[in-house]
């Protein structure tokens, strides 16, 4: 299995030398290689089991760096990169060609963020380079934000994790791209999209379900268990499926009928935030329950409540399991 701990330098060398490395962001952990390597950026897609067409995010320490990847920065993308940064705010953007074709799956843009967590904020200062760093799990599968998530799922193909705790937000950024500089949200995240046009006005929501995307995470079958997750009205699928068979994942309220130990409750206060933090944690703990199947309900439909149901819909999706 990968080390864990907190060396930076270690980091730094192992990612010098063209290897991988799984590092902590406010959102998910990260599976972390030289974005202008190609060698490193085939390894990502080799670890993951990422289909080549999937394409990559960069990462970078802040604002003043994205001059050297990106062509141009709408004035309304800068706006939000000044707002936003570090944080968990994908803008996708002009490319220059010394991003290699293999991170952009061959599309003229690319995806850059300022991720807000200390030990990755100090590995970027570091670097002379920036990270791809798409999620640090199999493609598909439960996103990771414990280091120990990483080690279950791929420590036995990388040597080293930074392990910078529980991540705080939970699930993926935003993406955030660009028509005729207008911005328009590609992949609902951490950042809600009255976050977004707080700063930037009416957003269109442009969040395509293809298996040619523009931007990571729009597959429509992703986020996904080992086990089938079923969405819907909770009593109804717990009547069909029989409360022995099912691990229940809940928005606040608990289901008398079931076993305590197979359900978990995203958030017993309503709070969405909270329920974001939890999301992947809880999915991960009921696909490894002796139950046959995970029966979920959506949350309210606003603020992050709106990525927490994107990310259910598309781990219950059918399509490419």
């Amino acid at each position: 299995m990968a080390e864990i701990g907190t060396d930076i330098l270690k980091a730094k060398a192992l990612l010098e030398n063209g290897e991988l490395v799984g590092i902590p962001t406010e959102t998910v952990y990260g599976l972390a290689g030289n974005a202008l390597n190609v060698s490193s950026v085939a390894k990502i897609f080799q670890v993951k089991d990422r289909p080549f067409f999937d394409p990559l995010i960069i990462h970078v320490a802040g604002i003043g760096a994205i001059g050297a990847y990106v062509e141009k920065i709408p004035p309304l993308a800068a706006k939000l990169a000044h707002a936003f940064w570090p944080g968990p705010l994908t803008l996708v953007l002009p490319r220059k060609q010394i991003i290699p074709d293999l991170v952009t799956s061959g599309i003229d843009t690319v995806g850059i963020r300022c991720p807000a967590h200390s030990l990755t904020q100090q590995l970027l200062k570091e670097l002379s380079f920036p990270l791809a760093a798409p999620s640090a799990n199999p493609f598909g599968y439960i996103s990771p934000t414990k280091a120990s998530h990483v080690n279950d799922q791929l420590g036995e193909k990388i040597q080293y994790i930074l392990d910078g705790g529980e991540c705080i937000v939970g699930i993926e950024s935003t993406i955030v791209g660009f028509e005729n500089g207008l911005p328009q949200i590609l992949r609902m995240g951490g950042l809600s999209v009255e976050d977004i046009e707080s700063v930037a006005g009416k957003t269109k929501i442009q969040l395509h379900s293809t298996s040619n995307p523009k931007a990571p995470g729009q597959l429509q079958s992703h986020y996904s268990p080992k086990k089938k997750l079923v969405l819907g009205d909770l009593k109804k699928l717990v009547k069909t499926y029989g409360p022995n068979d099912v691990g229940v994942l809940a928005f606040n309220k608990w289901r008398n009928e079931i076993e305590p130990g197979h359900q978990r409750i995203l958030s017993p206060t309503g709070d969405v935030i909270i329920a974001a933090q939890n999301l992947f944690s809880y999915l991960r703990e009921l696909d490894q329950l002796n139950v046959a199947i995970i029966v979920a309900e959506e949350v309210p439909d606003v603020g992050l409540g709106r990525a927490i149901n994107d990310r259910l819909r598309r781990a219950s999706a059918e399509i490419d399991r």
